[in-house]
C-alpha cells in the first residue's frame, strides 16, 4: 500500500481540518463508499466520498484527532487475500473496510475547509478522467446471502440471483466504467421498492450494490429443451425449475446450465453412461472434466484437500483446484482417465447451490429426487476448444446437439469468462489459468509507465496485457487462436479491454514468431502511425513475466522450458537457460538440438519425437528393424515410419529443436502410455501420473536431496536417476540427455515397471538443469533463478527443482500470478515494452505520522 502526505501543510485549527484522501485498487463495487460513510460518521466527520475513474476519492472533514484516526484505520492492517505474496502491498479490510478492498495506493493531502458543512455524504460517481481503477473480479456467493437465500421469510427466499455488495457478478456485468447499475447489464431491471430501500440505506448490506434484485423485480430462469422451447410441465418458479432440473441430471441428462460468466456443460459425475455420452456428444474424448460439488466434506470423499487447498477452494475467487485423487473413489472412471488428479471447484452462483439443494418447502414425498446430487461434472459450454458461449440463442444454435434441456437465465453476460484452475508448487497457490474471480485485477508496480502498452500474447492458450502507468491489466483466458472462433473472440476482447479501461498503446508488444496469429495477422490490422512495435523473444518474455510478478529489474538465471517458442536462430527452442532482465538476455544455455520432424504434426504424434531422438542418440547404429519391438506399438505403419525417417535424413520439412516438451512425449510413448496428444500434453501428463504408481520405498528415496560433489550430484541409497551431459566446451552450454535416452531404452525392453522409469527420467530433469544453473552462477556470480514455461506446469518436476536449487543455495522465483505456460507471456511481453519505453519516478509510499500531518518516507 503506497501513500503519501502533504509534510509541507501548515496545522490548521484543532477542530477546522479537511484532508482530501485519493484511494485506487480494488474498491468499487464491494461496498466501499458506505464503508467509508459509516466509518465517518462514527468520528463526527463531514465531508463526501465518490467513485472516479481512478479509484475512489475522499474529502473528510472534522478534528484533527478524528481526521488521523479515520487515516490509521484506512490503513492499519495487511492483506490476507489468496494468491497475493506474503509481504505484497494492499491492505486487510478488518472491521472497517468491505472484505474484499485491496488498497493499493492511498494520497492523502490538507485542503482548505468547507464552512456550513454539516453531514457525510456518498455523492454521485465521477466519469471524467484517466481509467485507473481496478473493475472488479467476479465473486462468489457470500455466506449472509446463502442464509437468506434458504430462510423461508425472507424476501429473497429460493431466489438464485441474490447478492450484495460482498459478493455476485461484477466483471462479467459491466460494459463500461464507473462501476454503477445504469453502466452495467442490470440496467435492463428497474429495481421495486424493497430493493430500493436496501440499494439507498447506507447501513444495509446492499447499499449500492449493483445488481441488487429479488424475484419481484430482477432476473429469473427457466427450463427450455433442446431447441430452445420452453417447458411446458407447468414449473414456472425459480425454484420449481431448479427442482425439475436437479431431477433430470440425477436420470442421467445432460443439461446446459446458464451461469456468471456463460455456460456449463452439466452431467452427474457419478453416471459413467452419462459422462461418457457427454464426451462424445461435445468430441472431448479424453482431456479430463471439471467438476463442482456444494461443500467441502464432499470433495473430501473423493480428493485429498489439505488445509491450504480448502482455503482456496472456500475462496472469494472459488477456482477450479486440482487435487489428488482418492483410490478408489466412486467417480465416474470416463472423468479423468490417465491422471492422477482430479479438479474440483465449490459453487460459487447462488443458482448451483439450489441445484444441490432445492430449498425445503419444495420437498415432498414424491420429489425427493432433488435431494440425490452429489457431484457434477461442470465443463466450459463449448465444443471442443471454441470460446465459452454466453449467449441464450447461440447456446440454442450450438450446444442444441449436445445438451437434453437448458436452463436459462436474462440477466445479459457482457463478457464471457471460463473458471480459473489453481494447482500447488512448493506449498503456495498457483494458477493454471487466470479468468473468473482474477480478472481482470492488474498486476501492480512501483513505477509507472510512461505510455499505454499492448502486448499480444502467444498463440496458445492466449492472454493479452495492457499497461496504464503501474497497472499491468492481463485478459482472461482466450484460448488457441488458430480456431477462427478463438480469433474473432480475441479481436472482440482487446477492443472491449481497451475501451473499458480507456487506453490508447502507444506501443504494441508481440512475439517475434512471424508466423503467429498475434504478431502477424492481428498486428496487421492495428494502424502503427506513431506507435512502436517491438517484437520480444518467447523465452525471454516467459522469464519476464516471473521479473514482473516479483518487481525485480535485475539480471536473474532464467530457466525456461515448454514446446516451442522461435529462437533468435530461426530454430524451434524449449529448455533454455537464459541470463535476463527488462532490457534484454543471453542464451546461457540450452538441451542440445535434436530433429523434428513434421512441424506441427509432431506436437500430436509421439512417434516423430520419438524417431527423431533415436536418430540423434545412436547415429549411425540406429535402423528401424532393430528398433521395430519398440516402434510398431508406439505407430504399426512401417511405411510411415520409414518416410518420417528419411525426412529427418534429408532435412525435409525437418527442424532442429530443443524442445522439452516433445522429450516428455518421447518418453511417454516409449513407456507405452500413450501415441498421441489428443489435447494439449496428454503424454506429459499421463508420464507424471505413471510416477504415482511407483514403490512407497522409492519415492520417499527419490525425495531425498543430495549435496553436490564437484561438477556432478553423487547419489545416496535409493537415489535414482539417468547419466547426461553438460557440456561447456561448446557457446552455449548444452544439455545432452543421449545417455538417458539410452538408459530408458533398455529400461524399457528389460520391463522396468513405468512407474520407476518416469521418476527416473523426472529426477534427471531435475538434476540436469540445477547443474546448468550451477554453471551459470560460475561465470555470472547470479543467485537468483527463474522458472517458467508450460513444462514447470508439472508438478512433481517443479517441486524436484525448487527444492534443489534451493538446496544448492539459489533464491528461486516462479510464476504464480499468471500461468507458467503460455498464458503468462503477455505479462512478460508488457513488462518488456513498459521499460523499453521508460518509466517515470519510483512511486513514493509514506506513512501518516502525528496529528500535523507529517509522515516518514518509505521508499
Amino acid at each position: 500500500m503506497f501513500y503519501s502526505l502533504d509534510v509541507n501543510t501548515k496545522r490548521k485549527d484543532f477542530l477546522s481540518q479537511r484532508r482530501k484522501i485519493l484511494i485506487t485498487g480494488r474498491v468499487q463495487g464491494i461496498g466501499f463508499r458506505p464503508a467509508v460513510y459509516r466509518l465517518a460518521t462514527r468520528l463526527d466527520l463531514t465531508g463526501f466520498v465518490y467513485n472516479d475513474t481512478k479509484g475512489v476519492t475522499v474529502e473528510v472533514q472534522g478534528n484533527s484527532e478524528n481526521l488521523s484516526e479515520f487515516v490509521n484505520r484506512l490503513s492499519s492492517a495487511n492483506p490476507d487475500i489468496p494468491m497475493h505474496r506474503e509481504g505484497e502491498a494492499g491492505l486487510k479490510a478488518g472491521n472497517d473496510l468491505p472484505a474484499l478492498s485491496d488498497i493499493r495506493t492511498l494520497d492523502v493531502v490538507d485542503i482548505d475547509v468547507v464552512d456550513g458543512e454539516s453531514e457525510f455524504v456518498i455523492s454521485q460517481s465521477d466519469s471524467e478522467g484517466t481509467a485507473l481503477l481496478q473493475v472488479t473480479a467476479d465473486i462468489a456467493a457470500c455466506e449472509d446471502c446463502l442464509r437468506e437465500m434458504r430462510e423461508p421469510k425472507d424476501f429473497r427466499y429460493a431466489y438464485p440471483f441474490i447478492n450484495c455488495t460482498n459478493c455476485g457478478p461484477r466483471y462479467s456485468i459491466v460494459k463500461t466504467i464507473p462501476y454503477d447499475r445504469p453502466n452495467t447489464t442490470m440496467s435492463e431491471f428497474a429495481m421495486c421498492e424493497q430493493c430500493a430501500s436496501q440499494y439507498k440505506d447506507v447501513a444495509d448490506r446492499r447499499f449500492h450494490a449493483q445488481p441488487v434484485a429479488c424475484p419481484v423485480c430482477g432476473p429469473k430462469i427457466w427450463l427450455t429443451d433442446n431447441k430452445g422451447n420452453p417447458d411446458l410441465s407447468g414449473e414456472k418458479e425459480n425454484d420449481q425449475v431448479v427442482r425439475k432440473a436437479a431431477r433430470m441430471l440425477l436420470d442421467g441428462n445432460i443439461l446446459a446450465i446458464k451461469g456468471i460468466g456463460g455456460f456449463h456443460l452439466a452431467v452427474n459425475a457419478l453416471d459413467n453412461e452419462a459422462v461418457l455420452r457427454l464426451r462424445e456428444r461435445k468430441k472431448r474424448d479424453h482431456k479430463p472434466f471439471a467438476m463442482m460439488a456444494d461443500s467441502i466434506e464432499k470433495i473430501k470423499n473423493y480428493a485429498l484437500v489439505d488445509e491450504l487447498a480448502e482455503k482456496v477452494l472456500k475462496s472469494a475467487e472459488s477456482p477450479i483446484v486440482l487435487l489428488p485423487k482418492k483410490e478408489p473413489n466412486g467417480i465416474a472412471e470416463s472423468v479423468a482417465e490417465g491422471v492422477s488428479s482430479f479438479g474440483f471447484m465449490l459453487c460459487y452462483a447462488p443458482l448451483h447451490y439450489m441445484l444441490f439443494a432445492p430449498p425445503p418447502r419444495l420437498v415432498s414425498e414424491d420429489a425427493g429426487a432433488g435431494e440425490g446430487l452429489e457431484i457434477l461434472v461442470m465443463t466450459s459450454g463449448n465444443i471442443s476448444d471454441e470460446p465459452l458461449i454466453c449467449k441464450n440463442a447461440l447456446a440454442i444454435e450450438r450446444l442444441g446437439a449436445i445438451a437434453d434441456a437448458f436452463v436459462m437465465h436474462d440477466r445479459e453476460i457482457y463478457r464471457q469468462v471460463d473458471d480459473s484452475i489453481v494447482h500447488f508448487i512448493d506449498g503456495q497457490p498457483v494458477l493454471l489459468r487466470r479468468a473468473r474471480g482474477y480478472v481482470p485485477t492488474p498486476i501492480i508496480t512501483n513505477s509507472a509507465a510512461k505510455k499505454d502498452v499492448f502486448a499480444a500474447g502467444a498463440d496458445m492458450k492466449n492472454t493479452f496485457c495492457l499497461v496504464k502507468r503501474n497497472q499491468m491489466i492481463c485478459s482472461e483466458h482466450i484460448g488457441d487462436l488458430e480456431d477462427a472462433e478463438v480469433y474473432h473472440h480475441y479481436v472482440d476482447s482487446v477492443g472491449h479491454l481497451k475501451q473499458l479501461f480507456e487506453i490508447k498503446p502507444e506501443v504494441i508488444v508481440c512475439d517475434l514468431h512471424p508466423g503467429y496469429l498475434s504478431s502477424s495477422r492481428f498486428i496487421g490490422t492495428q494502424s502503427l502511425k506513431n506507435v512502436e512495435l517491438i517484437r520480444v523473444q518467447h523465452h525471454w518474455a516467459h522469464i519476464a513475466s516471473v521479473l514482473a510478478e516479483y518487481e525485480l529489474d535485475e539480471k536473474v538465471i532464467g530457466l525456461e522450458c515448454d514446446g516451442t517458442g522461435y529462437g533468435t536462430d530461426g530454430k524451434i527452442w524449449g529448455c533454455e537457460c537464459l541470463i535476463a532482465d527488462l532490457e534484454g538476455f543471453e542464451r546461457f544455455g540450452h538441451l542440445a538440438y535434436y530433429p523434428l520432424p513434421g512441424g506441427d504434426a509432431a506436437s500430436k504424434e509421439a512417434i516423430r519425437s520419438v524417431l527423431g531422438l533415436l536418430t540423434y542418440t545412436y547415429g549411425e547404429r540406429f535402423n528401424l528393424e532393430k528398433f521395430s519391438w519398440l516402434l510398431d506399438r508406439i505407430e504399426p505403419d512401417k511405411q510411415k515410419q520409414w518416410l518420417i525417417v528419411e525426412q529427418i535424413r534429408k532435412g525435409i520439412n525437418t527442424i532442429d529443436t530443443s524442445s522439452l516438451g516433445r522429450v516428455f512425449d518421447a518418453v511417454a510413448a516409449m513407456v507405452g502410455l500413450g501415441s498421441k496428444n489428443n489435447f494439449e500434453a496428454q503424454l506429459p501428463m499421463a508420464l507424471e501420473a505413471a510416477i504415482s504408481g511407483t514403490p512407497a520405498a522409492f519415492l520417499l528415496a527419490s525425495a531425498t536431496l543430495v549435496a553436490r560433489r564437484g561438477s556432478r550430484r553423487k547419489q545416496e541409497a535409493g537415489e535414482q536417476n539417468y547419466d547426461f551431459e553438460i557440456v561447456t566446451k561448446s557457446k552455449p552450454a548444452l544439455i545432452d540427455l543421449r545417455k538417458m535416452i539410452c538408459r530408458i531404452i533398455d529400461d524399457v525392453q528389460a520391463g522396468t515397471d513405468v512407474s520407476v522409469i518416469s521418476a527416473k527420467f523426472h529426477n534427471t530433469l531435475a538434476e540436469a538443469l540445477s547443474e546448468m544453473a550451477g554453471k551459470a552462477r560460475e561465470a555470472t556470480e547470479l543467485n537468483k533463478v527463474a522458472l517458467s514455461g508450460g513444462v514447470f506446469c508439472n508438478r512433481y518436476l517443479a517441486n524436484r527443482l525448487i527444492k534443489t536449487l534451493k538446496k544448492d543455495g539459489f533464491d528461486v522465483l516462479f510464476n504464480s500470478l499468471v500461468p507458467s505456460n503460455d498464458g503468462g507471456i503477455s505479462l512478460g511481453q508488457a513488462a518488456i515494452g513498459a521499460k523499453r519505453v521508460g518509466q517515470r519516478e519510483t512511486l513514493v509510499r509514506r506513512s501518516p505520522k502525528g496529528e500535523d500531518g507529517s509522515g516518514e518516507l518509505c521508499v
